[in-house]
């Protein structure tokens, strides 16, 4: 019953595409460590009878849906409340040095884009919160609004969100907090970006969509803590263990590719430079040369999946 319930608050993306590509073995140790409801964990677990499991996610209400959807592979699956960056720290503590595979979806799961409570999404008027975990001391998208300047509302618009109204959106925002009614809410955000943006009539998206991207990127750190996680999760893996990764954003994916790249050997520095410094060094190789994305079929099933890419590597012994 939990599963049916789980099933209908998030569809999991790429599930079938993600637990082929992290090639399930026996006896074998696996990280999901964006866990969410559980669909990948599940899959996992199901797909092989003598796997095992370390669930990672920081999201309390997740995490109790989860444990109740996994009740039936008890004995082979640990919960761990913490963030996907703690993934070393994790491992060290349940008394593991290296894992078998790793899945990271760094997608919001539906069950914080539906919530009328959590901030994060303009189709609910709620308090403007966007923090994945709701207990922490850092600070909410509303307080951001309320503290930091005009120019680096904007630059977080623009970096985040790619808005090009960005600057405009930072101006508005910090004219309505000098006239003593800061912006508190998303219904309050999203109508002042709807004001502030000319909405072409090719768009398909709402105007206030980048902003909320941006802003709940910002509350996260999810780009500042990704790239870390990328490396400390490749040190991490065994000897041809796999790391399969899904993205959901440009911004997410080109750290993730050029990531990837760079452990795989690849140097990014400028031609003329006498020697690399940018710390390329050849620890996996590349699975997928071009991304695996959604079936039409899913698609039309989850339309949220649509910009889903999924990406995989191998670790290969340090060379």
């Amino acid at each position: 019953m939990a599963e049916n319930f789980a099933d209908k608050l998030h569809q999991t993306v790429l599930k079938r595409e993600a637990v082929e590509m992290l090639d399930v073995r026996d006896n074998r140790v696996y990280v999901d460590a964006t866990l969410g409801l559980g669909g990948h964990a599940e899959a996992i677990l199901a797909v092989n009878e003598t796997a095992h499991l370390i669930g990672i996610d920081q999201d309390a209400e997740a995490i109790g849906l989860a444990k109740e959807r996994l009740q039936r592979f008890a004995g082979r699956v640990k919960v761990v409340t913490a963030n996907f960056s703690a993934i070393r720290p994790v491992l060290r503590d349940v008394g593991i040095e290296k894992v078998d595979g790793i899945l990271a979806d760094l997608g919001v799961s539906s069950l914080q884009l539906d919530s009328s409570e959590r901030g994060f999404s303009f189709r609910f008027d709620a308090p403007l919160d966007m923090r994945m975990d709701a207990s922490s001391e850092g600070p909410m998208a509303s307080e951001l609004l309320a503290e930091l300047s005009e120019a680096e509302i904007a630059d977080i618009i623009y970096r985040y969100g790619e808005e090009r109204s960005s600057r405009r959106i930072a101006r508005w925002i910090v004219e309505r907090r000098e006239s003593g009614t800061p912006i508190r809410t998303t219904k309050e955000l999203a109508e002042l970006v709807e004001r502030a943006v000319r909405r072409g009539p090719k768009d398909k998206i709402h105007p206030a969509t980048r902003t909320f991207q941006a802003l709940r990127i910002a509350v996260n750190r999810e780009l500042e803590i990704l790239g870390q996680f990328l490396i400390d999760g490749i040190d991490s893996l065994k000897t041809d263990g796999r790391f399969a990764v899904i993205t959901f954003h440009s911004l997410e994916d080109r750290i993730v590719k050029q990531t990837f790249q760079r452990l795989a050997g690849k140097c990014f520095c400028p031609p003329r430079m006498p020697k690399c410094i940018c710390g390329a060094v050849k620890k996996i190789e590349i699975v997928t040369r071009r991304p695996i994305v959604p079936s039409d079929d899913e698609i039309q099933q989850n339309p949220r999946s649509r910009s889903a890419k999924l990406r995989v590597v191998r670790r290969i012994a340090d060379q």
